[in-house]
């Protein structure tokens, strides 16, 4: 263990990016893994004679398995630190992935999904539990918006890498072919990765940066406590709200696109890319305002509670796209939704670490990681019944462009002051 103390003339380094690019592209293959289904959607309707409703049950299943994986894991991670958790994750979700190019049918590709969504459960309560372990508080929001454009990176990807793939050598090549490229991350992890006080490329004085803010010391709370603890639900309640509405873009906008505009696997790739890069500088956009303004002197909660009113507002104009007729003004409104999306998800999602200690974060980001992903398990119902009723999107973008200003909202109710929970339970015993 090394002592802060250091010179005020020694420069402070700047390692914490390196695990922070880390994180990125391990999000980026996360997203590429997971949208792989979303962009083959036609093709294998054709090839496995997929119904609307089939698909949405598969999605279902992907996503009851992410609301399991996500309690479980992040747990794991809390007990065995994000390394080897991460490392854990990772290795099973791509297992499974690969295992996709092998299944035949419907229940054998949803027993597939089943696997892939408890691996991937473990991407955000590693990624999150590693910027609360590098980065201050008034780093970490720009932190978790660099690491979550990685989603975007993964969705610009995969409709340019996945369609050439399958399009040459079948689909079945694409899952397999795609998985064994994530090895050299896996590999460039466990060997980058340390604890900052552990690590040799840590000088004095960014260690000293990395502690930098108070510490909230204390026993750790009892996993089953943090239900009864309100900072939970001002995290959990909003992901219920917002993360169904980010998993219908990824399942279903090719699909839109394509019914709505005529495209197919070969043409609807420059429309995603476009929507996938403004998503990109949304997560981006939205982290560095809040930090910015926090760094200006805002409180936490001001800084984090404002950027997250103007990215809920940037959502609303989506309920108007099912009645654009000109494709790239409709890609404009969707971009707007998808960036608004990705700037209020990286202030979510900083939200833990701000609220917790270090030893609990990566169980708060599980619990409401489950409560996102049962979202995502009735928005793949609603969805599939909407388009087998009345084949219209009309109704799935009205819900899309009110959930963001409903989570504000909820989020303003159960933590008026987003007070860390110390503080909190502090007060209730008073």
């Amino acid at each position: 263990m090394r002592t802060t103390d250091t010179p005020t003339t020694e420069r402070t380094g700047r390692y914490r990016w390196t695990i922070c690019a880390l994180l990125f592209a391990a999000t980026a293959i996360n997203y590429v893994d997971r949208q792989m289904i979303g962009v083959l959607k036609p093709l294998l309707q054709q090839d496995l004679g997929w119904t609307e409703g089939q698909y949405a049950d598969i999605v279902f299943w992907f996503q009851a398995a992410y609301a399991i994986g996500f309690l479980a894991i992040g747990r794991m991670i809390d007990t065995v630190g994000a390394r080897w958790g991460y490392a854990i994750a990772f290795s099973f979700w791509t297992l499974a992935h690969m295992a996709h190019g092998l299944v035949h049918g419907v229940v054998q590709f949803a027993v597939a999904r089943f696997a892939l969504g408890l691996g991937e459960a473990g991407n955000f309560p590693a990624g999150l539990k590693a910027v609360a372990e590098w980065f201050p508080q008034r780093e970490r929001a720009l932190a978790v918006g660099l690491f979550n454009a990685g989603a975007n990176v993964g969705a610009i990807v995969t409709p340019l890498l996945v369609p050439a793939i399958a399009l040459a050598w079948g689909w079945r090549t694409a899952f397999v072919a795609t998985g064994a490229f994530s090895i050299v991350w896996l590999v460039a992890w466990l060997a980058l990765y340390r604890r900052p006080a552990e690590h040799p490329r840590v000088s004095v004085a960014e260690l000293a940066l990395i502690r930098s803010d108070p510490v909230r010391a204390g026993p750790a709370i009892p996993w089953l406590r943090l239900f009864a603890v309100r900072e939970t639900w001002a995290y959990a309640v909003p992901k219920f709200l917002t993360d169904p509405i980010w998993w219908m873009f990824l399942f279903w906008l090719p699909d839109f696109l394509g019914k709505r505009y005529g495209l197919d696997l070969k043409s609807f790739g420059p429309p995603l890319v476009v929507i996938y890069l403004m998503s990109d500088a949304g997560s981006v956009i939205g982290g560095w305002a809040s930090s910015r303004l926090i760094r200006r002197g805002w409180s936490v909660n001001a800084a984090r509670k404002t950027t997250m009113l103007g990215c809920a507002l940037a959502v609303l104009p989506i309920v108007t796209v099912q009645h654009i007729d000109d494709l790239w003004l409709a890609v404009a409104v969707i971009g707007l939704a998808t960036a608004g999306h990705q700037a209020f998800s990286a202030n979510l999602l900083t939200l833990p670490s701000d609220l917790f200690a270090r030893n609990a974060v990566a169980s708060v980001v599980g619990i409401g990681g489950t409560a996102g992903a049962i979202g995502g398990m009735l928005i793949a119902k609603f969805v599939g019944h909407v388009l087998d009723v009345s084949g219209s999107y009309g109704p799935v973008f009205a819900v899309a462009g009110c959930a963001y200003l409903l989570a504000l909202a909820a989020l303003h109710i159960v933590s008026p002051r987003l007070a860390p929970v110390r503080v909190a339970l502090e007060e209730s015993v008073a």
